[in-house]
């Protein structure tokens, strides 16, 4: 850790940067909306292009948008040490989840410039394509394709609710690159997030070392009754859908009680048809998220889950089908890189704790492909997803200050090794 002993950040310059980029989409209420492939995400993608040009990094862009800001080293022939995450957010989202790591990534960059410093091997920025997944499901879906979870076709043909498709839109806002997802090749790879959990401030830690990201799977659902009127179908003979859901989100819920306090279940989007106040709902969709550290936990859930659903179905009123779209397995981070980010947290002199992720994340699929790990800073009452979203300025600091001696320390290992004994 020699060579970033006494080096640290421009907090400040950091701190500008995210309050910049939250005016892209910016809320009343202080958040931010910038669904990915919309307008606002094009906008955001060219503040960062310019950004990373005039730090002297090369933007190259794949074939799913993902885009990587290189800045050289001295020995170029070698894959970029990398530092992830995203630029999206969810609909109601906050100033902070994603974006942070992409920030803390060209606060990096900047301060390597301001101090002279010359890395053995190129440093990247990499800005993930649709990693909240909700314009286009499933979540993560371009460090999926990069890491061959998804193909090409399977993320194009992803709709979202008005029937665009993520391939026509990509292409509509001009981030459609040439190179194949994949074909980038990653040294290792690091991603600064807020924690999205209280674990962090509950304990008065400011890092969180993240050893690994939970299994979860997603779900949709399709009740199906019949519309009748409101006013003149009698309790007994009516095929609610709505009433069967309901029934349905309960058992998700109580699926989750069952495997506690690990597990969590949710159902997050809920869509009544034909949503009139006087007619009995003929059709209701939803959808189910299960999470557990443990994949045979998650499978579990999701049986219990299919079983209470067939509970309610069998009086035969209403009909439902039940398809799984995204199963994203416990994931184990690098030993090396998680050990770096620790040296790097100590090196600070943060108080620090390992962690597992609760929620998914690009390093959960790029993991695959490269050494990763993660490094989480504390959220304000853990909350995330959420336009009151908050991170201290301070503790957004400290992530990018362990970010910066990880990939420090992370370059002058791969060094190391490469010289022998």
């Amino acid at each position: 850790m020699s060579a970033a002993a006494n080096i640290a950040i421009n907090g400040q310059r950091l701190w500008d940067a995210i309050m910049e980029t939250a005016q892209i989409g910016g809320t009343p209420k202080g958040g931010v909306k910038r669904l990915t492939l919309t307008d606002l995400d094009k906008q955001v993608r060219d503040w960062f292009w310019a950004a990373c040009e005039a730090a002297g990094c090369t933007v190259t862009i794949d074939d799913m948008g993902n885009m990587f800001a290189r800045r050289p080293g001295r020995d170029n022939s070698l894959p970029p040490i990398a530092m992830g995450s995203h630029l999206d957010t969810q609909p109601t989202g906050g100033k902070f989840d994603g974006i942070i790591g992409v920030l803390s990534g060209l606060e990096v960059i900047r301060t390597l410039n301001d101090l002279q410093i010359e890395t053995n091997a190129p440093i990247e920025v990499i800005n993930w394509t649709n990693e909240e997944g909700s314009r286009f499901a499933p979540a993560m879906l371009c460090s999926g394709v990069f890491a061959g979870v998804f193909s090409r076709e399977y993320a194009d043909s992803r709709a979202d609710r008005d029937g665009k498709t993520f391939g026509a839109e990509l292409d509509r806002i001009g981030y459609r690159g040439a190179e194949p997802s994949g074909a980038h090749k990653l040294g290792a790879h690091f991603e600064v997030h807020i924690e999205q959990g209280p674990i962090l401030e509950a304990e008065q830690k400011t890092i969180g070392i993240v050893t690994g990201v939970q299994g979860m799977r997603w779900f949709e659902v399709i009740v199906s009754g019949a519309d009748s009127h409101a006013g003149s179908t009698p309790m007994p003979l009516r095929h609610d859908a709505m009433l069967a859901a309901a029934k349905m989100i309960v058992a998700v819920s109580e699926t989750a009680e069952a495997f506690a306090p690990s597990a969590v279940g949710t159902v997050g989007l809920v869509e009544c048809r034909p949503n009139s106040r006087n007619v009995v709902p003929g059709e209701v969709f939803f959808t189910i998220d299960l999470r557990h550290p443990s994949d045979k936990v998650v499978a579990d859930m999701e049986d219990l889950v299919r079983a209470k659903i067939a509970a309610i179905l069998s009086d035969g009123r209403v009909t439902a089908t039940v398809e799984r779209t995204w199963d994203s397995p416990a994931v184990h981070f690098d030993e090396d890189c998680i050990a770096a980010v620790a040296r790097a947290a100590e090196a600070s002199g943060y108080p620090a704790r390992k962690i597992v992720s609760g929620p998914g994340h690009d390093s959960a699929y790029i993991a695959r492909v490269a050494p990763t790990s993660m490094i989480f800073v504390p959220c304000e009452g853990g909350l995330s997803h959420n336009e009151r979203e908050k991170s201290e300025p301070e503790q957004v600091t400290a992530g990018a200050n362990v970010l910066l001696r990880a990939v420090l320390d992370t370059d002058q290992r791969f060094a190391e090794r490469a010289r022998g004994p």
